[in-house]
Parts: C-alpha cells; sequence; structure tokens
C-alpha cells in the first residue's frame, strides 16, 4: 500500500510564442475545453497524487482560480503560484510552497509540463514506484529514429548509438528534500544550462537519475502539429 504523501507540481507558465499566437498554449481549446483541463484531470483522478500546486503566468493567477480550479472543481489544487522568467525559476517558486516539515518527511515531488495533457494513471504508477526505489527518476520513452550530431556546417559529425538514447518527457519525480536541495544549489550557482529537472539533480548533486518508460502519446504541446495530433489521441482514447 502506498504511504508516501506526492504532490504535483504542474508547470502552466508558457507563452506560446513558438506557436506565434497570443493566447497561452496551456489555455487553447479541445473539444471546447483547455488543456490545463485535461493535465489536472489526470493528476486530480489519480490515486497517486495527493495534493497540486499549479504555476502559472505572471496575472494570471485571478483567472486560474476561477476559470480553472474554481470551474472545473479542481479540489487538489491548494495553491497557485506566478511562474518566474524560466523553467527552472518556476519550478523553483513551487518548491518554496513545500514545508520544510514536509519536507523532511516521506514526501515526493511530481514535476509536469502542463502542456502535456496526455499523461496518464499507468505513468504515474510507474513513476512512483520508482522514485520510492531510486529517489530520482524520469519519464521517457526509446528514441525511434537514429540520431546524428551535426559539425556546425550541416554536416554529419557523428552517429549516436540509438540503443542509449531516451527521449525525456514529464513527470520527473524526486524526493522532496533532495529536488529542493538541488535547485537551492542551482539558484545560488553562477547561470549553469539546465533543460529539465534531471539536469539539477545531475548537475548540483550527482545523484543518478532512473529512466521510467512512458509512452510515445505523451507530448508535449509545442506547435500547432501537435495541437492537432492531441485532439486525435484524445478523441480515440475516448
Amino acid at each position: 500500500m502506498r504511504k508516501s504523501h506526492c504532490t504535483a507540481v504542474v508547470l502552466a507558465a508558457g507563452q506560446g510564442t513558438r506557436m506565434g499566437i497570443d493566447v497561452p498554449k496551456q489555455y487553447l481549446e479541445i473539444n471546447e475545453k483547455p488543456v490545463i483541463y485535461y493535465t489536472l484531470q489526470t493528476f486530480q483522478k489519480s490515486e497517486v497524487i495527493d495534493d497540486i500546486v499549479l504555476v502559472v503566468g505572471r496575472n494570471e493567477t485571478a483567472y486560474a482560480q476561477d476559470e480553472i480550479v474554481e470551474k472545473y472543481r479542481f479540489t487538489k489544487v491548494g495553491v497557485i503560484v506566478e511562474g518566474g522568467a524560466e523553467r527552472s525559476d518556476s519550478v523553483w517558486e513551487a518548491l518554496q510552497v513545500l514545508s520544510d516539515e514536509a519536507a523532511e518527511n516521506k514526501h515526493f515531488v511530481f514535476i509536469h509540463d502542463g502542456v502535456r495533457m496526455l499523461v496518464d494513471e499507468t505513468i504515474l504508477e510507474r513513476a512512483y514506484e520508482a522514485v520510492e526505489k531510486h529517489r530520482a527518476c524520469v519519464v521517457g520513452v526509446p528514441v525511434k529514429d537514429t540520431i546524428k550530431v551535426s559539425d556546425g556546417d550541416q554536416f554529419v559529425a557523428r552517429t549516436l548509438d540509438r540503443g542509449q538514447l531516451w527521449q525525456i518527457q514529464t513527470p520527473q519525480v524526486f524526493e522532496a528534500p533532495l529536488i529542493k536541495e538541488a535547485y537551492r544549489r542551482l539558484m545560488e550557482a553562477p547561470k549553469i544550462n539546465v533543460t529539465d529537472d534531471s539536469s539539477v539533480v545531475e548537475s548540483m548533486l550527482r545523484i543518478p537519475v532512473k529512466l521510467v518508460e512512458g509512452t510515445y502519446e505523451n507530448i508535449k504541446i509545442t506547435t500547432r502539429d501537435d495541437l492537432y495530433l492531441a485532439d486525435i489521441i484524445l478523441n480515440q482514447n475516448n
């Protein structure tokens, strides 16, 4: 039986600039509901997740409270915080919500991109089992295509071994004290290029991170094509 407390940090502070639109992509609608609805609905229904910290853009807290949390009755959302300039800043703001007392107990944090709307309960369960054993884990899928490294002039420098490559997704899950300490060090360190939460743990704490198999459907909504694909997958699954 699961005994540990699990908090989901859902990052929904993006601005959708790659789509060339004014509406943040997490608020774009599929089947008359915003993208972020589907993400939060999975965590709301999950038997793994106990509560949710929702991270939104600047000046969006009132909108998120009224039009997302209250409208759709997401009772697990206990706190809404404004994100920062970078993804790492947004995660750091969310981690401040976790009390030191909570962090000292058996407590796991699931950090998830709000626009990965097709995450499912099976993924959350796998991640929970992994983090219980390994303290830190990330969801991903083995790479299907051959990956080549460019020399900078669009010539092939070398070909990577596809058998060792994974495409990383979210959630990325950690013991609360571990991820808080890793981000604390990151915030105090000179500017370091990190692209995800596991990179912070790897670079700041040198702790190994377990890979957990997700699904190829767990896509991130970044372009219009992703939005169309998510619509198709969602309708097929329903």
